[in-house]
């Protein structure tokens, strides 16, 4: 749908990439990566007409749409958040107005055989057709869907967009290109703003939904489960590697090894040639061979070298006191604002040692209680800090405090001790700031700039209790990796709010869930806590369609059972009056009972049998499609709903035996 032919990019003397050519095809899902100042914001730029190459094209297919979220957007707040979404069906809109005014139009009008009001009503039926085809007032529903799967609750709706942060309005931006269907969708960081819960929602949609995507995200998991190809932009080249990002990994690092052999190969025919032309160069006899290899040399095109990772180097906090077995203790922590209640009677115990995560929906508290352990703000209940402990916080705020009338190198240099500080631009180019970078004034960075700053400074503080509120959401992915492996190694205690879930796996031990008011534990790593979510949606699912076909069969059969039942309860009377005494009566009445209530009991689960397997049918067909072939979220899906249909197979056969067994006593 889109070619890309020959593109180059400047700024300055120095081209940012160069010679990129590749087509976006419909369907392709694609990452974009590299380092932070690559030119990855830069090429989406030029892929939505937004900036114009220094050379090359880019063309697309006639009628092809596309849909653009920046990382950073002028937002406006004049109306509520279902009018905002709406905008995203302006052409609906404007559709319906102008079928209205036809409609009344035709009301009033009285010469129904003039040819003008045939007209009209010709082109009325034309534009009705075409409104029909856009969906009519369907859309409405679809607003509801995208805004509460992107963590809107459906009484957010209506209020004013001037009421919530600058992320849940670029959540209202990220539904409206949504809801637009583009033919190409050009994401930059979608996921800097969502919770784990709306993260989830988006890859679905993206994988279901959607139909090309191009985008940047530095959340490995989501771009694994989203896209099935890999652009690179490094050392100036655009390289496409038409596989998942986990495999691109892979690839570079045998490509870069492959580099690394040719180049020293390279080497060592440059050094035999100028040793040849240093030996020879001043006899006679071997002018020819000497100018040959002069040639020689001139033609030879150096072979570059894929920039190093930088995530292979370590980090290490500095020592610190060790401290009290029990760093967080809360016995019935409380906080609410007014009439609204955050969260109540949260009980928790951290030890000393643990990684731990808090998590849940934006909104639901997991600031707030960090906010409370730091002592910022007043709460109900009992909150101990252990002794001993030293609280390192990286606030989403941090940035803020940091001096801006000294250089980075500097802010730096103030706090590192020992022998760190003979590694100092190790460290400074980990994350982002090498060369020139390191003697920039802090007050000229950018919000994420300073960020990563303040994150460096904590890195080299000694502390044995870290509090960290999302620290990820300004780092690339080396960084990232740079972070997770220090705090892996930090033999401290860890209270990590995040929502990148390949950031704390491997990383945590225990999650934290916050929602409804309540703080719930779970004991493993992020992916336990996220499969159990997974299995608790799913057993939802199929109680839910179970409990339909339960009602079908039951307003079918209800009429049926009930003659049944009644012929039943004849036939025990019938019985009982010649011979039974009153106790005999009322125990055989006891026994139909039960026997009825057996059958029912396999009825049910004969129809919660029929009603996952037809469940695996539809889920057999959607991973049979090539599009959905490695959608996380359907293989899950269909191995619980497997599962579950096991065991509810052996129940049936259970309640079959006890169903048989007691009609032969009867």
């Amino acid at each position: 749908m889109i070619s890309v032919e020959h593109l180059r990019v400047e700024f300055g003397a120095k081209p940012l990439f160069s010679d990129a050519t590749f087509v976006i095809g419909d369907r392709d899902r694609i990452a974009l990566v590299g380092k932070n100042g690559a030119g990855k914001s830069t090429l989406l730029k030029i892929l939505c007409g937004r900036q114009q190459p220094t050379e090359g094209t880019v063309s697309a297919a006639q009628g092809t749409t596309i849909g653009y979220l920046p990382q950073v957007m002028v937002l406006t707040d004049d109306t509520t958040v279902r009018e905002e979404a709406r905008k995203a069906f302006a052409g609906n809109t404007a559709l319906k107005e102008r079928l209205d005014r036809m409609e009344a139009e035709l009301a009033e009008r009285t010469d129904y055989e003039s040819a003008e009001y045939m007209a009209l009503v010709e082109r009325f039926t034309r534009e009705h057709d075409r409104y029909m085809m856009m969906g009519a007032d369907g859309y409405e529903a679809d607003i509801e869907r995208t805004l509460m799967g992107l963590g809107f609750g459906r009484e957010d709706l209506d209020r004013p967009t001037s009421e919530f942060s600058g992320g849940w309005r670029m959540r209202i931006e990220l539904a409206k290109i949504l809801l637009e269907r583009p033919d190409v969708l050009l994401l930059d960081e979608p996921t800097n703003h969502l919770d784990i819960e709306s993260i989830g929602w988006l890859e679905q949609f993206l994988a279901q939904g959607a139909k090309a995507v191009v985008l940047v995200s530095h959340d490995r998991a989501f771009i694994n489960n989203v896209t099935n190809r890999t652009i690179e932009i490094s050392c100036g080249r655009v390289v496409d590697y038409r596989v998942k990002y986990d495999e691109y990994v892979r690839l570079r690092a045998e490509r870069r090894e492959q580099q690394l052999r040719a180049y020293e190969n390279q080497q060592k025919e440059i050094a035999d040639i100028k040793d040849f032309i240093e030996r020879f160069r001043y006899k006679p006899t071997k002018a020819v061979q000497v100018q040959s290899r002069i040639k020689q040399l001139e033609k030879i095109v150096p072979i570059e070298i894929d920039e190093v990772d930088r995530s292979a180097m370590r980090l290490k906090f500095p020592p610190c006191q060790r401290s009290g077995d029990w760093p967080v203790v809360c016995d019935g922590v409380g906080k609410a604002y007014g009439g609204h209640v955050v969260f109540s009677g949260v009980n928790l115990s951290i030890k000393r040692g643990e990684k731990v995560a808090f998590v849940g929906r934006n909104g639901e508290g997991k600031s707030t209680l960090v906010k409370c352990i730091m002592g910022e703000i007043p709460f109900t209940g009992t909150l101990k800090i252990g002794h001993n402990v030293e609280i390192g916080y990286f606030a989403q705020n941090q940035a803020q405090l940091l001096d801006g009338n000294i250089t980075v190198r500097r802010t730096i240099d103030d706090v590192a001790r020992g022998e760190v500080r003979l590694r100092i631009n190790d460290i400074l180019g980990a994350f982002m700031f090498g060369g020139e970078a390191s003697e920039k004034y802090v007050r000229v960075l950018s919000g994420g700039e300073r960020s990563r700053l303040a994150m460096i400074r904590l890195l080299l503080e000694p502390v044995n209790l870290l509090i960290l509120d999302e620290p990820t959401n300004h780092l690339d992915m080396a960084s990232k990796d740079v972070l997770k492996e220090a705090i892996r190694a930090f033999d401290g205690t860890a209270i990590i709010v995040s929502h990148d879930r390949e950031f704390l796996d491997g990383l945590v031990t225990k999650v934290y869930e916050f929602g409804g008011g309540r703080v719930r534990e779970h004991i493993g790593g992020i992916y336990d806590f996220l499969s159990q979510q997974a299995d608790k949606f799913v057993s939802q699912q199929v109680n839910k369609l179970v409990s339909q076909q339960v009602n079908k069969q039951t307003s079918r059969q209800g009429d049926m059972l009930s003659q049944q039942v009644n012929k039943s309860n004849l036939l025990v009377d019938s019985s009982a009056r010649p011979s039974s005494t009153k106790e005999d009566y009322a125990a055989r009445k006891e026994q139909q009972k039960l026997l009825r209530k057996a059958r029912k009991a396999v009825e049910d689960s004969e129809a919660r049998i029929a009603c996952m397997e037809g469940r695996l049918k539809e889920l057999d067909a959607l991973l049979s499609q090539p599009e959905n072939a490695s959608d996380m979220t359907l293989v899950t899906e269909y191995t619980d709903t497997k599962r579950a249909l096991d065991e509810e197979v052996e129940r049936w056969e259970r309640l079959a035996e006890e169903e048989e067994r007691m009609k032969n006593e009867e």
